[in-house]
C-alpha cells in the first residue's frame, strides 16, 4: 500500500497539471488527470524508469448522466517489470473529444473504437474512427444509461426479400405490472388455483 502511495505522489509531482488527484483503494492505485494532457501522461508512465507501465490493458467509459461532463474514460496499464498496476480517469461530455493514445500504444485502436460505438466518446487523432461493435446504420450508443432497453430497432433476415430487414422496434406486448411483494409472506389475494386447495382445520377450542 505505502509503494502505490509512494508512486502516486511521485507522478503527480512530476506530471504536475496532468494529474489532478490520486488515490489508493482496495490495492489499486487510481489516478485522476485532464483529457487534454492524457497522450503526455500516457507516454510518461510508459517511458519514466519508476512505471514502466508498457502494457496498456484496457480503456473504456463510465456514464454518468446527470452530470455535466458525464463520461469518465478509464484507462488500465500494467507494468509487468515491476508487477503493478494503474489505472487512469479523464472527464469529458458528449462533444469534446479526448486526444488518442494510439501513437503512444498501438493497442489503443480499438480499445478507442469500442469507447466510441458504445459511449459515443470522441477521440482525435485516431485514423479510423468507426463502429466496431455495432452495424454499420445502428442508431445511439447501447451502454449509455440512457440508451432504451429495447434499442431502436431489431435486425432480421427476411426470406421472402431475401435481405436483411432493419424494423422499428414494436414490443408484442404491453409491459406487465407486478406487485413485487415477498413470496416469503405472500400476497393479499389469491392467486389462481389456490381456491382449489383445502383449507387447514380450524384449531379446537378448549372448554372453558
Amino acid at each position: 500500500m505505502d509503494t502505490l502511495e509512494n508512486l502516486g505522489q511521485a507522478i503527480r509531482s512530476a506530471m504536475a497539471g496532468a494529474v489532478t488527484g490520486h488515490e489508493v483503494r482496495h490495492g489499486e492505485l487510481t489516478l485522476t488527470g485532464n483529457a487534454a494532457d492524457i497522450v503526455r501522461l500516457a507516454t510518461f508512465l510508459r517511458e519514466d524508469p519508476a512505471c514502466q507501465f508498457v502494457n496498456l490493458v484496457d480503456i473504456t467509459a463510465v456514464d454518468w448522466p446527470s452530470r455535466e461532463q458525464r463520461f469518465d474514460v478509464v484507462y488500465h496499464f500494467l507494468s509487468p517489470r515491476l508487477n503493478q498496476r494503474i489505472r487512469v480517469k479523464v472527464v469529458t461530455d458528449e462533444a469534446t473529444p479526448v486526444p488518442s493514445i494510439i501513437g503512444v500504444f498501438k493497442g489503443a485502436d480499438w480499445f478507442e473504437r469500442e469507447a466510441y460505438d458504445l459511449y459515443g466518446v470522441l477521440f482525435t487523432g485516431h485514423p479510423d474512427m468507426r463502429r466496431i461493435l455495432t452495424d454499420y446504420g445502428f442508431e445511439g450508443h447501447p451502454l449509455r444509461k440512457d440508451f432504451p432497453l429495447t434499442g431502436f430497432v431489431e435486425v432480421r433476415y427476411d426470406d421472402e426479400e431475401k435481405r436483411v430487414r432493419y424494423d422499428k422496434v414494436a414490443l408484442a406486448q404491453e409491459f406487465r405490472n407486478f406487485d413485487f411483494l415477498s413470496p416469503w409472506e405472500g400476497t393479499d389475494y389469491v392467486l389462481p388455483g389456490d381456491e382449489k386447495a383445502a383449507k387447514p382445520p380450524e384449531p379446537e377450542k378448549k372448554a372453558s
